[in-house]
């Protein structure tokens, strides 16, 4: 008869399970690489969110509805038998050809589609390949705090050093505080470079601030990258999504900066299809070489029908980009309506918001409705992250802490905050509108 320990259709015995696997725990051990990174603010927070009772503005999930177009480009190319099959593992031929086309409207000179244009598993993917391509055990990278959280792991797992430099927010008295009153310190940013600065991560338009850097910002930035021989990956994911009063502007277009720039941008934001997770790189050859051969020892290509359905996408809205319909020209106009409704309604409630000039982010200060955390278990925590778990648990409201934007010695500078996601269908934030007033009410 065979027994519980006895490997089927073998007929041996194997050591038990606790004794077999205290063996393995010592061999095989984490890389590294990996050493510390393996909590994720993303996992945590979106699985305490994913009760449906729970009104989700944690999160950049839009759960507005994409253009109907982008949805209908992708059901008819999965008809097509050839498109789904492998392609082109730096990207689809059509893809990278429609890229080309509109980015050429802001280089002004032309861009080399198969050479100086990578797409990638999503903008994770575009940031993992130049920092894996470019950046080398030793080498420091300038991360500006806040920022996205990936870009400390991935600096750290390249085996570099990230040296942080705070925005740092001078309000102007009378008026509201925006995400444009939290600026660089040029003589701060300048103490950050030196002859081991191998690259600078900018991040405009910002999350989870909603800052848009200014021509004369980034010049200040571009001067300095060119003065320390320093590369600049610019993560512009957000590039549309700037508001009345705004100007986007690419640091790759000013002098001197395209042959030391990775440019990424991402179809998630700018279609609303963060699900198709497909991004892309832009830059010279002798860059875009590097980041092309992380790619293709890794995940190799992206999925041949969301490439062709994107392709076919950007043609639709290239070719009307002066129309009002263009989806580039739309949804920010839709979004700011909803970034007003935002900050009206936390102001009506007493709470002090940043207001954002882009992307689809709103930080508020929630420091003021003193709510009770002691029952929290975890006394580590910042307070942010408690707030945000009792705020899940005890209002069916969900948000992001802000500290997990900040690396160890700025975490206590932003444990006030938590940020809201207003990309959201007005009966998500009319739900966010009715917990929030009664919220209110009950403290008054």
């Amino acid at each position: 008869m065979q027994g519980e320990d006895s490997n089927p259709g073998w007929g041996t015995k194997i050591p038990p399970a606790t004794q077999h696997g205290k063996k393995m725990s010592l061999r095989f051990k984490n890389a590294k690489r990996i050493e510390g990174l393996d909590s994720n603010i993303w996992i945590e927070f979106t699985k305490l969110a994913a009760d449906p009772s729970v009104v989700n503005l944690g999160q950049g999930l839009p759960d507005i509805s994409p253009p109907v177009y982008v949805k209908e480009e992708l059901s008819k190319i999965a008809a097509i038998d050839n498109l789904n099959q492998y392609t082109r593992g730096f990207g689809h031929p059509s893809l990278v050809k429609a890229l080309s086309c509109l980015y050429e409207k802001f280089y002004h000179n032309k861009i080399n589609p198969n050479e100086e244009i990578l797409v990638t598993v999503g903008a994770y993917g575009s940031l993992f390949n130049a920092i894996q391509g470019l950046i080398d055990e030793g080498d420091e990278v300038i991360v500006i705090v806040p920022f996205f959280d990936c870009y400390e792991s991935m600096v750290r797992m390249a085996g570099a050093t990230p040296v942080f430099v705070p925005l740092r927010c001078k309000p102007v008295d009378g008026k509201k505080c925006s995400s444009s009153d939290w600026t660089l310190d040029p003589q701060e940013l300048a103490s950050k470079f030196n002859s081991k600065t191998k690259a600078i991560i900018l991040n405009t338009p910002h999350n989870p601030l909603g800052k848009v850097y200014t021509k004369e910002e980034l010049q200040v930035i571009a001067d300095l990258c060119i003065k320390y021989d320093t590369l600049c990956i610019s993560d512009e994911v957000y590039e549309w999504l700037v508001y009345t009063g705004n100007k986007h502007f690419k640091i790759a277009t000013f002098p001197g900066m395209w042959e030391r720039t990775i440019t990424i941008g991402s179809a998630g934001k700018t279609f609303s299809v963060t699900g198709w997770k497909l991004g892309w790189s832009i830059g010279p050859k002798h860059l875009i070489k590097h980041l092309q051969t992380v790619q293709q020892n890794t995940v190799y290509t992206c999925a041949t029908p969301l490439q062709e359905a994107l392709a076919q996408a950007f043609w639709i809205d290239i070719k009307r980009m002066d129309d009002p319909e263009c989806y580039f020209n739309s949804l920010p106009k839709e979004l700011e309506v909803k970034r007003d409704r935002m900050v009206h309604l936390l102001e009506s409630v007493g709470l002090k918001s940043i207001v954002p000039d882009g992307g689809y982010f709103i930080i508020a200060d929630v420091s003021m409705l003193d709510v009770d955390l002691l029952d929290m278990k975890d006394s580590n925590e910042p307070y942010d992250y408690k707030f945000v778990k009792w705020m899940i648990k005890n209002k069916k409201l969900s948000a992001i802490p802000v500290s997990a934007f900040c690396n160890a010695e700025t975490k206590s500078q932003f444990e006030k905050f938590v940020r809201f996601c207003f990309i959201k269908k007005d009966s998500t934030l009319d739900a966010a509108e009715e917990i929030i007033k009664a919220w209110s009410r009950q403290n008054s």
